[in-house]
Parts: C-alpha cells; sequence; structure tokens
C-alpha cells in the first residue's frame, strides 16, 4: 500500500504554527518592538511563516529547541511531502529514534528528513540548539536547495574561532560571506551560546530573501 502524504498537508500547517508558539496569528507583539530583530519578525509573520507563543507574544529570548528549530527549517524553505509516495506510512522514529510518533513535531522530522536536511539520527527534540547547529543545519539547507557552487572565500576573522565544532568551521565562514549571520562588536560569533527564537528569526528572514533572489 502506498501512501501520498499531500492530504497530510493541513496536519503539516498546524505543526508549522506550534513551533513558533501554536496558532496564533496577531499582527502586533508586545514585546519586541524596539529590538534589533523586530523587522525579520514581522515580515516572516506577515508570509506567514512564524507566529507568536500567544496572541499577543512572540517571546524573542525564548531559546530555541531542536524540534522547533528543525521545522523552522521546513518552514523557511517551505519543504513538503507532496511528491512523496511511501510504501508504509512513515513514523518519525523511521528517521529519528528519540522522536515521539504522536508529537506535534513528528510530521515536520519526516518531511526535514525526506528532504535531505542534515540532522542527526539520535538527536534530542527538547534539547536547545547553540547558535552553531541551527546556523549550519539552515545553511546547509539553503545551499542544497539552491545548489549552490563551491566557491573559494578569504576565511573572516573570527576571535572565538577556537570554540567553532570544526565540522561547522567551513560552513559558518560561508554563512558570514553569504550575510546571513555577522559577528559582534568584539569579533565573536559565540558559537556555543544557545540561540534565540528572535535570533534565529533573523537568520530565517535573511535567507528567505535570498531565496527569492534565487528564484
Amino acid at each position: 500500500m502506498k501512501f501520498n502524504m499531500k492530504k497530510n498537508g493541513l496536519a503539516m500547517v498546524l505543526a508549522v504554527l506550534t513551533i513558533t508558539g501554536a496558532s496564533f496569528a496577531s499582527s502586533d507583539f508586545k514585546d519586541i518592538s524596539g529590538i534589533s530583530q523586530e523587522r525579520a519578525i514581522m515580515a516572516l509573520h506577515e508570509k506567514g511563516i512564524i507566529n507568536g507563543t500567544s496572541s499577543e507574544l512572540f517571546s524573542p529570548d525564548k531559546t530555541l529547541k531542536a524540534s522547533e528549530g528543525i521545522l523552522m527549517i521546513v518552514n523557511t524553505f517551505d519543504l513538503n511531502l507532496d511528491t512523496i509516495r511511501f510504501i508504509k506510512e512513515p513514523k518519525a522514529t523511521d528517521y529519528f529514534k528519540n522522536a515521539n510518533d504522536d508529537a506535534w513535531y513528528a510530521q515536520g522530522f519526516i518531511t526535514a528528513s525526506v528532504n535531505g536536511v542534515e540532522l542527526d539520527a539520535d538527536l534530542d527534540p527538547n534539547e536547545v540548539w547553540t547558535k552553531e547547529e541551527f546556523i549550519y543545519r539552515i545553511v546547509s539547507t539553503y545551499e542544497q536547495k539552491n545548489d549552490m557552487p563551491m566557491i573559494k572565500i578569504t576565511p573572516a576573522e573570527i576571535k572565538d574561532e577556537a570554540d567553532i565544532t570544526a565540522d561547522y568551521s567551513g560552513l559558518l565562514q560561508r554563512a558570514l560571506h553569504y550575510g546571513f549571520i555577522a559577528l559582534d562588536d568584539n569579533g565573536n560569533l559565540s558559537p556555543k551560546a544557545e540561540i534565540t527564537r528572535a535570533e534565529a528569526a533573523e537568520i530565517m528572514y535573511k535567507i528567505v530573501e535570498a531565496n527569492s533572489q534565487n528564484k
């Protein structure tokens, strides 16, 4: 028996809304006024890509769990299962051993894996992602989906480069080159710092803009 995942589109939309804080659709968030990511958050909200944690709050300083980050990536690139046919009904645990097949994020985990998002099979859905983890996964997906050519760049001087996971180093340099991320005033990236919803939204916004230019 083959399963067409297109019929689950509504469930996917609901899951995406949930990762950004449940399906609230206020056009005004009371807790983002004056923050540097305000424009990015509102632009993504107007496009239907992210929502708040309530009808009035975005919770910009809340840290990002892996489950939320994965669904943000799915939504950023409009990943779906519309054209996929499965021999048997897929489950999140087919791809991620620590996932919960009945959890709100399950459909998104399947979608991310089938669409080639780089994720560890043993990831913990509840772990908080660091900056380098989110950046690596969303920018690697950007390069894959846009078939980006290999480029030679002059590496930026990162003061805390020693803190970067070696496997992430090259991609983080490319993320700087693309303009998706920037060093702080002291030349640091703070790769091991936990990433917030606002910080993730800013990166998402820049990538969404780049995607639109690549079409």
